[in-house]
């Protein structure tokens, strides 16, 4: 991650470190099969971004890394829970760089390891007791997951339903990210508060720093989509477009081009025999109406919120990753 400090790639690398270990600790068992599949993502990397932010959040309020371990493991259980099901969904073949789970032992077995990940994420939750978390902030840490991940399944919904519709809006496709994507963080930055209070302004102001990172990280998502590298990326670029994805970029470009460009992009749009060449012109007509330019103003916006958010927690090192954070969400390259 080039673009990042020195100091947050380490904070990343020990967070990520530490937060493994709690997951390689807790999610083995029979069938063997099973665990590899659950762990197969994990074990590939990732950018362990919704731990660091409950851990930084956790320690910007003074405790301690381990005391947030049991919250910051879930998150990342959850989310590999739904790679592995959006993999299936979106008949991707790769992720990280190699093989999606159930290009490798099938979707039986990938749908499974999915729901063991999901179940084991509420398992970890309630191990934080045992790190001396209080019992009503537990629940509550519960509540919030739960929520969450209901929130994402709607915003999953939503997008497969894009698909079908010719015209989307751009208020419904914030709507759908935010569901979608920030559902995730906004949980992350909660769950990292109830490490260490239950101040309902604190927790307010961190669920809006979270919210706001993550539409402003599914934007870039979906800029990297159309302009990103793909060995950078671990996956194939212009896969929005084969599948007819209503990401930001292709709506605002719909919305603009007109006549034979925008028969042309609707042409291509959700054609899974496109071929590379016309991947790359549609992509072309993409970024000629304007639409990355308009797309990573409105990232920049939601990473601007994001940083305001943050002015509740007190000013030291973990606020200033934080910070930093939502700068890299809308600069990143992978």
């Amino acid at each position: 991650m080039p673009q990042l400090s020195e100091r947050l790639r380490n904070y990343i690398a020990r967070v990520a470190s530490l937060v493994d270990g709690y997951i390689y600790a807790r999610v083995y068992g029979e069938p063997e099969d099973l665990y590899n599949a659950a762990l197969h993502l994990i074990r590939a990397g990732g950018k362990r971004l919704r731990p660091v932010i409950v851990v930084a959040v956790a320690e910007a309020l003074g405790e301690e890394a381990e005391k947030a371990l049991p919250f910051a493991a879930s998150v990342e259980l959850v989310h590999n829970f739904t790679l592995i099901h959006d993999d299936i969904m979106d008949r991707d073949e790769f992720r990280r760089g190699v093989p999606t789970v159930h290009k490798l032992w099938g979707e039986p077995l990938a749908i499974t390891a999915g729901d063991l990940l999901y179940a084991k994420a509420f398992e970890t939750l309630i191990d934080a007791r045992g790190r001396g978390v209080p019992a009503e902030r537990v629940a509550r840490a519960v509540q919030v997951l739960a929520r969450a991940s209901s929130t994402i399944a709607e915003g999953q919904a939503m997008d497969i339903m894009f698909e079908e519709e010719e015209e989307v809006d751009i208020e419904d496709y914030l709507k759908m990210i935010h569901k979608k994507t920030g559902a995730l963080f906004e949980a992350s930055a909660v769950l990292g508060g109830l490490v260490a209070t239950d101040n309902e302004d604190i927790l307010a102001s961190l669920a809006s720093y979270g919210k706001s990172l993550g539409i402003a990280f599914q934007i870039r998502d979906d800029i990297l989509g159309i302009i990103g590298d793909e060995k950078e990326l671990g996956k194939p670029v212009g896969s929005d477009i084969r599948k007819g994805k209503k990401t930001l970029p292709i709506i605002y470009a719909l919305s603009r081009l007109e006549g034979e460009a925008r028969e042309k992009l609707f042409s291509v749009l959700g054609n899974n025999e496109a071929t590379r060449k016309e991947l790359e012109e549609a992509a072309r007509l993409i970024r000629e109406s304007g639409a990355i330019d308009y797309a990573e103003k409105l990232a920049s916006r939601y990473s601007e919120q994001a940083l305001s958010a943050l002015r509740v927690l007190p000013q030291n090192e973990y606020r200033e990753m934080l910070e930093e954070l939502a700068s890299f969400a809308v600069s990143r390259t992978r």
